[in-house]
């Protein structure tokens, strides 16, 4: 039987039709509006010397299956060599059946190097030689990667006191034709029980050349930043917090909330709420006033092992579902939005696959007329990309909501050879659908379901975010 042959995860023939007629990544182009990639690496074009070095550098996913399968951390994130660090993954990956992971590694395999085997012990000698030949050919580079995997645009995730310098270089190098555009992550500054607040307070002061010594200076710093971020292109915020909060509050409470963080005393669970709610409503209001789209990622425990956090710090592997998310109060900050007139386009992602049909329903309650589906229900991540993960997602939205109007994946990664994952997404797409008109539950109306295939590809996203790219 072949492995993983170009009808894999297509088990109809009209499954496979769909692929090849819309969706196949070697014509409908990948839009990954975000990503943890960093700019600098690729307005460098940076270069690997070998597979470990682009495979596994950073990459927690494969940390936590090799820790789980008792490799030692030397081998992970340790002093080992790199070659001894792929054969540890080479161990820990042959035992992966049926983990997105076994199926992702594979597909990158095969994309980028031509190898059409399977990694395990045994050929993890030739692997690592064929992608070492590879990797030093001269053509192998960060945007060598982008190009090959038919990207047009990527969002990166950045700091809001970041002076984007690596975009205005990518932006003016007429070499490179990809877009790479900032996107407003403010967790930092919404951050106001970390120790460490008050430091970023004045970094960011100084990023914005704006003395911040209260809540009114604050927001005149923030603008100021969105106001950079937009001249670099940016259409997109990303915020991620354990749930979404909301507490009344009126500025002059917020406004103590704030000063006496600033005098270094540490506020309460109802004051961080406090303080949330005020700084999203803000932050809300002026995304909507510029066209942009929030993003509200939550449901996640971070750092669940405090002895590994110490040793090796966050984003190692050591992040968790966090289960119980108050949806109460997501309704709550979207009708306050609403009612303001303030309500921007809004991506909402949970980590807990429990939460689907939640915001499904919710959603509905906050769409407006003349915009197709302005709430949305973002892709499943992290721990839910996966087959089961990511057709769950999508049956959720069709049975409440409209399908053909989703925009569809993002790969939320670190890796180059992540674009893969949008392969990996649309096979499933059109596994499901294609498993719906051969069981006779929607007719086999070639042009509706190529609109709705390329759309939920790649079109959506397009006219969603309004970026400047030319539908397919």
């Amino acid at each position: 039987m072949d492995f993983m042959n170009k009808s894999f995860l297509l088990d109809t023939p009209t499954a496979e039709k769909l692929y090849t007629e819309f969706a196949d990544i070697s014509t409908v182009p990948v839009l990954d509006y975000h990503c943890h990639i960093d700019p600098k690496e690729i307005y460098e074009d940076r270069k690997y010397d070998n597979i470990t070095q682009l495979w596994l550098g950073g990459d927690h996913y494969k940390w936590r299956q090799m820790r789980t399968d008792g490799i030692a951390e030397k081998y992970i994130t340790g002093d080992a060599s790199d070659k001894e660090k792929f054969r540890a993954w080479a161990h820990t990956l042959q035992k992966l059946i049926g983990n997105p992971l076994y199926h992702w590694s594979h597909m990158e395999l095969k994309y980028y190097f031509g190898y059409d085997g399977y990694l395990n012990e045994d050929t993890a000698d030739y692997v690592w030689n064929l992608c070492s030949e590879r990797l030093s050919s001269g053509d192998f580079g960060a945007r060598d990667i982008i190009r090959r995997s038919n990207v047009r645009l990527i969002c990166t995730t950045d700091d809001p006191a970041d002076d984007l310098r690596w975009h205005e270089l990518i932006k003016a190098d007429d070499s490179f034709d990809v877009q790479v555009l900032p996107a407003f992550r403010p967790d930092r500054i919404n951050g106001i029980e970390k120790e460490d607040f008050a430091d970023y307070i004045k970094k960011l002061s100084a990023s914005a050349g704006v003395l911040i010594k209260d809540l009114s200076t604050l927001k005149e710093a923030v603008i100021k930043r969105l106001d950079h971020f937009e001249a670099n292109g940016c259409r997109v915020s990303d915020h991620s917090m354990d749930y979404v909060c909301f507490e009344r509050v009126d500025e002059r409470e917020t406004e103590s909330i704030f000063e006496k963080v600033l005098n270094g005393e540490l506020p309460d669970e109802t004051g961080v709420r406090k303080y949330r709610t005020y700084m999203m409503e803000f932050l809300a209001g002026q995304y909507s006033k510029r066209g942009w789209v929030m993003q509200l990622h939550y449901g996640v425990r971070r750092n669940a092992n405090t002895a590994m956090f110490d040793m090796l710090g966050a984003d190692t592997g050591f992040d968790c579902i966090r289960s119980g998310a108050p949806s109460g109060q997501l309704v709550d900050l979207l009708d306050a939005l609403c009612v303001s007139g303030c309500l921007p386009k809004t991506v909402i992602y949970s980590l807990d696959p429990n939460d689907d049909r939640i915001i499904d329903s919710i959603m509905g309650c906050f769409q407006q007329e003349g915009i197709r589906s302005k709430i949305q229900h973002g892709s499943a991540w992290w721990f839910n990309d996966n087959l089961t993960g990511i057709t769950q997602q999508m049956k959720a939205v069709a049975s409440q909501s409209v399908l053909g109007d989703f925009i569809g994946m993002l790969t939320d990664s670190r890796s180059f050879l992540s674009y893969v994952r949008h392969d990996y997404f649309r096979r499933i797409l059109c596994r499901m659908i294609g498993q719906w008109v051969e069981d006779g539950w929607y007719p086999y109306d070639e042009k509706r379901l190529g609109e709705i295939i390329k759309g939920i590809s790649y079109n959506n996203a397009v006219d969603y975010f309004g970026f400047d790219l030319e539908k397919v």
